[in-house]
C-alpha cells in the first residue's frame, strides 16, 4: 500500500472518538520518538563536544523548549494511559467489545490524560512565566 493511500484513508475515515484516539496515539508516539532522537544526539555531545553541550542547555531553557517540554509531558502521558487502554480493552476485555464501551473508554482516556497531566502543566508553566519575569 503505497504512502498516498494510507494518508487519504487517515483522512477519509470518519470514526469519531476511535478516530481521535487513534491519530494522537500515533502523534503522541512520533512526538516522544523525535524527543529521545534528539535527546541521545545531545547527551552524545557531552562526549564528543562538550562545549556544544553547554550551548544546547542554554537553549533548552529557552521559552519556547520549556513549553515544548509540557507538551512532551503531556505527550508522554496520554500515549501511556492510551496504551493501557488499548491492551486491557484488546486482551482482557474482547468479550465486552462494544462501539459504546470503545468511545467511553476513549473519553475516559482523555480525561485521566488531561487530569494527571494538569499538575505538571501548572508547575511547568509557573516556570515558564517566571522565565518570561510575569
Amino acid at each position: 500500500m503505497s504512502v498516498k493511500a494510507v494518508m487519504s484513508n487517515l483522512v477519509i475515515y470518519r470514526g469519531r472518538e476511535g478516530q481521535l484516539s487513534f491519530i494522537l496515539h500515533r502523534l503522541t508516539g512520533l512526538g516522544i520518538l523525535l524527543f529521545l532522537a534528539v535527546h541521545v544526539v545531545d547527551t552524545s555531545t557531552v562526549f564528543f563536544f562538550p562545549s556544544l553541550y553547554k550551548d544546547a542547555i542554554a537553549v533548552y531553557r529557552s521559552v519556547p523548549f520549556m513549553i515544548g517540554e509540557i507538551f512532551l509531558v503531556f505527550s508522554v502521558i496520554y500515549h501511556g494511559v492510551n496504551g493501557a487502554r488499548i491492551a486491557i480493552l484488546d486482551l482482557y476485555l474482547v468479550k465486552n467489545w462494544e462501539t459504546r464501551t470503545q468511545r467511553n473508554s476513549v473519553s475516559w482516556t482523555l480525561v485521566l490524560s488531561i487530569l494527571l497531566w494538569l499538575p505538571a502543566a501548572f508547575i511547568m508553566g509557573s516556570n515558564v512565566l517566571e522565565k518570561l519575569g510575569i
